[in-house]
């Protein structure tokens, strides 16, 4: 269940074991802690329990530094329910939750309204006022208040710690078959279908147009990719282009997303979609003529059906 108001919750809410923090794109390493937050709350019988925040607390504190979001709060929460978490607090965080000491938020929030008896977090933790208290102070505030705490390691994957800003370093970069490790999942995004300029149909290949909400998005270029119909059981493997049109002669503030189906379209076209992105084909470019980009979209097709073959066979 999703609580978006902390004055909503029963009074006699829990006793809970509890993670707290963004868990933004809900990678690798938070999975790890909420895995076991589930592990925790099943073995004493108590309710799992996260709690995070929006917006993300970074927007209030220092927006000048604040990170485009990996994943929207609609899908950190399906994500994060999938994983078996009973219970999402979503704290509106405010600046007299800002100003909060650890002590004041701890006896406030996690023991008052959610009666917390474990509280389970990452080794960065930080939090309270000015992000003064870490984990030691968790943990002493815990046997204060009679809940215990647990600190879950980090995850390392391929040489590196697994967080949020490396997930968006490499997104950023279009390594998405990177990122795709360090989520445990593909990448996706997803939104309304919309209409495009009808180019690509009269002169290279018909397309879905994505439009998304979503703040962060993979560099541009030529993806392989699978398309889900949010509306129905249908999938096809495709291939996406994130870019700008150039050959088009499209300007820095037309950004589109296209997606072309490797399979047929049948029962008429999707109104949403999600696409996930599985790896890296090529840069954007601009070609000499519609037919040239035609040719090279027809090679692309080829590598995406040998990619999917293989993984069929596989």
């Amino acid at each position: 269940m999703i609580w978006r108001e902390i004055e909503k919750l029963p009074r006699d809410f829990g006793p809970s074991a509890v993670t707290i923090g963004n868990f933004d794109g809900v990678h690798a390493g938070h999975r790890k802690i909420m895995l076991r937050l589930v592990a925790v709350a099943r073995e004493h019988g108590w309710t799992s329990c996260v709690l995070t925040f929006e917006p993300h607390p970074m927007v209030l504190v220092a927006p000048a530094r604040a990170p485009k979001l990996i994943t929207t709060l609609d899908q950190r929460c399906a994500l994060m329910e999938d994983l078996g978490v009973e219970q999402i607090l979503i704290l509106p965080f405010t600046q007299e939750i800002a100003r909060l000491t650890p002590e004041e938020f701890v006896q406030q929030t996690l023991v008052d309204r959610l009666h917390a008896r474990a509280v389970l977090v990452g080794e960065n933790f930080r939090f309270g006022h000015r992000a003064a208290g870490n984990t030691s102070v968790l943990a002493q505030l815990g046997e204060k208040y009679g809940y215990i705490t647990e600190v879950i390691p980090a995850v390392e994957a391929r040489h590196c710690t697994v967080s949020s800003t490396e997930v968006r370093r490499r997104l950023e970069s279009g390594d998405v078959s990177a990122v795709n490790r360090l989520l445990c999942r593909p990448y996706s995004l997803e939104g309304h279908v919309v209409r495009g300029h009808g180019v690509g149909s009269r002169q290279t290949v018909p397309t879905l147009n994505l439009a998304t909400s979503a703040e962060l998005l993979p560099a541009r270029g030529v993806y392989i990719t699978r398309t889900y119909d949010l509306n129905s059981p249908r999938e096809w493997p495709s291939i996406s282009n994130i870019g700008y049109r150039p050959t088009f002669g499209g300007g820095e503030d037309q950004l589109s997303i296209e997606t072309f189906l490797l399979a047929q379209l049948d029962g008429g076209g999707p109104e949403e979609i999600r696409v996930e992105f599985l790896r890296r084909v090529r840069e954007e470019r601009k070609f000499e003529s519609p037919e040239a980009l035609k040719q090279q979209i027809l090679r692309d097709v080829g590598r995406a059906q040998t990619y999917f073959r293989r993984v069929k066979t596989h």
